[in-house]
């Protein structure tokens, strides 16, 4: 067998493991973006531990021949780049959507949220949402607000209680 046709299916291979093991993996087209804003983007993608590279799209339909995502092949027309997330479901989603709000020439294509192909607007949605840790706050908040009511209740009522007294 020959080293390049080797080299050609350790990418496939690469491509499908990535497909396989992550939460989220976001298509994007690239096209358009000068150098200093390609490395603004794979720099504010590092930082969320996003995987972003730019794959052939034969390499990648074969790779979603091998994973059952053969649903995104309709999307790999033109140049490709795929971010892949093994943590965070919402990290890749939220880095791109912000991005291709300042830089037009991001376009994302399709995504595979936790094993579902999605839509862009699903995508969309999906960054718009709170982050893990906002929303843990809004869910605290909301728990604490009937102990902190009935504690300023209770403080009315005690204070009421003691002008009366002193009132006597």
């Amino acid at each position: 067998m020959s080293t390049v046709l080797e080299q050609k299916q350790a990418v496939v291979q690469e491509i499908a493991e990535k497909l396989a093991n992550s939460e989220s993996i976001i298509f994007v087209d690239y096209r358009g973006l000068n150098v200093a804003q390609a490395t603004e983007l794979r720099s504010k993608l590092r930082e969320a531990d996003v995987d972003f590279k730019v794959y052939k799209n034969t390499m990648t339909r074969r790779a979603t021949e091998e994973t059952n995502y053969t649903d995104v092949d309709e999307h790999l027309v033109g140049p490709t780049a795929i971010a892949t997330s093994r943590t965070d479901a919402v990290a890749a989603a939220k880095v791109l959507h912000n991005f291709s709000k300042e830089n037009e020439a991001l376009e994302i294509k399709t995504g595979i949220i936790q094993g579902e192909v999605t839509a862009v607007e699903d995508i969309k949605q999906l960054a718009e949402l709170p982050s893990y840790d906002g929303l843990m706050s809004m869910l605290l908040s909301v728990l604490q607000a009937p102990l902190r009511n009935f504690a300023l209740a209770s403080k009315a009522v005690a204070d009421q209680k003691e002008e009366n007294e002193d009132a006597s």
